[in-house]
């Protein structure tokens, strides 16, 4: 047990300590913005190319372990979704968004260093193709769910609509970090020397800066209410969706062991700060949004840590149907 402690200790930990700083100094959410700015665009596009870049590139086209992974998020979203329209009577803006933060879990600030702590450098490839498929997904759901709602207020045509999910996809930073982190691994490219260790800097930023980055987001995002869905949002946030995903990769493969567990430690995360993003551009379901963020983050140290020790401790087979 002890080991797993040291391993999620300093994890939660810079967590802990951005909310606490938060707290005490009383800065405005909007001084936070350039440093999300500097994680986004630069710190953890640097992680995620550093990585694939040195990544054998027949590792890079496992399809049936990205249909697992990708399917999963996407029944435990539609599950929720089903159960939030059932409840609403049909309200399908706010039931997106209690999907959205039943399925999207916080996989680019906390997945990838909490998975390479854990699992080492043979985690970064399913950890990159997991990002950038599932966060495919949400990218499409979100404005296509909110069209067909009439909450997106703009209008648009189908072909402007996809368009515009197109360029959201395609120019996140993180999918093209991994799109030329991928080109590098096929072409045998190598920056040169000044360039690599830039990116070195930037990496080694990634992790620390993002964490402590979610400990202030939550402190002034405070907790007013807590809404009725949200026994179910944790729920399948951190206990169902990594069962599914665990249990779909059992059928349909024979992966690795780290993939598996990457994948299902992916799954078990909490939901994304992205989740309260997308509900405020909306207009929809906002505070609560924020308050399912900060209560699934918050149980999660405890479901977490429980998943490492099973994991850590052969209490969790990689493959459920050996």
């Amino acid at each position: 047990m002890g080991n797993v402690v040291g391993l999620v200790l300093p994890f939660f930990g810079l967590i802990l300590l951005g909310y606490l700083v938060a707290k005490i100094t009383r800065q405005p959410l909007e001084a936070l913005g350039w440093m999300n700015t500097f994680i986004i665009y630069l710190a953890l596009p640097a992680l995620f190319f550093n990585l694939l870049a040195r990544t054998p590139v027949e590792q890079l086209t496992q399809w049936r372990f990205i249909v697992g992974a990708t399917f999963g998020t996407y029944i435990v979203f539609s599950l929720m979704f089903v159960l939030a329209v059932l409840r609403s009577r049909g309200n399908i803006a706010e039931s997106t968004i209690k999907g959205l933060a039943a399925a999207y879990g916080n996989i680019g600030y906390m997945g990838p260093g909490l998975a390479l702590l854990a699992f080492g450098e043979e985690a970064v490839v399913p950890v990159a193709l997991i990002f950038c498929f599932d966060n495919t997904l949400h990218f499409v759901m979100a404005p296509l769910m909110m069209a067909l709602s009439g909450k997106d207020g703009s209008r648009q045509s189908p072909l402007q609509l996809a368009a515009g999910v197109i360029r959201r996809v395609f120019l996140h930073p993180f999918i093209l970090a991994t799109i030329l982190g991928v080109a590098a691994a096929i072409f045998s490219f190598q920056p040169p020397p000044p360039a690599q260790t830039l990116l070195n800097y930037l990496a080694n930023a990634a992790a620390p800066c993002a964490l402590f980055a979610m400990g202030v987001t939550l402190a002034l995002r405070p907790l007013r209410r807590v809404p009725s869905d949200m026994i179910f949002i944790v729920a399948i946030k951190l206990f169902v969706h990594p069962v599914v995903v665990y249990v779909l990769l059992s059928w349909l493969g024979d992966f690795p062991a780290v993939w598996i567990f990457s994948a299902v430690l992916l799954a078990a995360l909490p939901s994304a700060t992205n989740v309260f993003v997308i509900a405020q551009q909306y207009g929809v379901w906002v505070e609560r949004a924020s308050a399912s963020v900060l209560l699934t983050t918050a149980a999660s140290v405890i479901s977490v840590t429980a998943l490492l020790y099973a994991m850590k401790n052969g209490l969790l087979s990689p493959d459920l149907f050996p």
